[in-house]
């Protein structure tokens, strides 16, 4: 019965975020221009699409360089062109298999247990990679808050959403963090009855702490995370002008930051409509005509999430197969 529960929500999620992206761009087509819109998309300059493509790639190289940065710090480093492709397999993992299942995180695990790494240093990669990654993402929503406010667009609602979702960010791999601090005391049936829990449960104590608390380590897998999401702003403001309609690189952030934090805030598979809502929604309250809007948003979600999905898929079922054989194999 548990899983026709999981099951039924998991469908309800992706329902749900295609409906979000039909109202967004219905009410786009009722407000706006529909040739205007039409003529946009079908007139982009594929030289701008390259350069966005080009900036989509880095933020791989980018998530794959944290890592590198605690394998290193571990005394196991590895190859980057090996940690590259894991870092789009994990895009992959974290969108589309159940957060239940914490998908992303056990792919990462699992890869670079194969590639030969002492799986507490992989489960170290990964719990210094989250702390870091959230460190970036709530400097960079802070950074927001100051730009929307220095246009006059501030309100006690858009800081109110920034201040849920630095709670969010600090209390994510805070978890992950105490459940580390506690070791092997056992925890309340209540607590680890979620599936989520219980798989960080039974990972997180293997990471070695000196790597957890290492605080120039943590600022450097920071800084290379934030360069994730100037290149996510960076690839919208491609967009635009592969549009035809410049807009400034502040603008392209404040959307992404925006549309970033709605997203990691609402639990729908991929994002789907929450981002392009959120996005859109920000950019027309900037006085971006919300043709425009829209148009370079769901560009940019091609760059982001479509694109990268069939690599992706090729990698997990790559490593699934892997898994498979290794199980086989005698004396496992």
């Amino acid at each position: 019965m548990a899983n026709i529960w999981r099951g039924a929500l998991r469908h309800a999620g992706w329902l749900l975020g295609i409906a979000v992206i039909a109202i967004v761009v219905a009410a786009v087509l009722r407000i706006g221009d529909l040739h205007a819109f039409a003529m946009m998309l079908g007139d982009a300059r594929p030289g701008w699409l390259l350069v966005a493509v080009v900036l989509q790639a880095t933020t791989y190289a980018s998530v794959a360089a944290g890592w590198a940065f605690v394998l290193a710090e571990a005394r196991q480093p590895q190859p980057f062109r090996k940690l590259y492709p894991i870092a789009v397999g994990k895009l992959f993992a974290d969108q589309v298999i159940p957060v239940a299942g914490m998908g992303g995180n056990l792919y990462l695990v699992d890869r670079l247990t194969v590639l030969g790494v002492h799986r507490g240093h992989a489960v170290a990669a990964l719990l210094v990679a989250m702390t870091g990654f959230y460190a970036a993402y709530g400097v960079l929503a802070l950074a927001m808050l100051v730009m929307v406010w220095i246009k006059g667009l501030a309100s006690i609602w858009i800081a109110g959403f920034v201040a849920i979702f630095l709670v969010v960010a600090t209390a994510i791999p805070g978890l992950a963090l105490w459940i580390r601090r506690r070791g092997r005391r056992p925890f309340s049936p209540a607590f680890v009855r979620f599936a989520s829990i219980r798989t960080l449960v039974a990972i997180v104590g293997e990471a070695p702490k000196r790597l957890l608390v290492d605080r120039q380590l943590i600022m450097r897998v920071a800084a290379v995370n934030s360069l994730v999401f100037l290149a996510d702003a960076a690839s919208l403001t491609v967009c635009f002008l592969a549009l035809g309609h410049p807009v400034g690189f502040a603008v392209a952030f404040v959307a992404v930051m925006t549309a970033s934090m709605l997203a990691t805030l609402c639990p729908i598979p991929l994002g789907l409509g929450t981002f392009e809502a959120g996005s859109t929604g920000m950019l027309t309250l900037m006085d971006v005509p919300v043709e425009a809007a829209l148009a370079a948003t769901l560009l940019l979600r091609v760059f982001t999430v479509w694109l990268p999905l069939l690599p992706g898929l090729v990698l997990i079922r790559s490593a699934l197969a892997d898994t498979s054989l290794r199980q086989r194999l005698p004396g496992r």
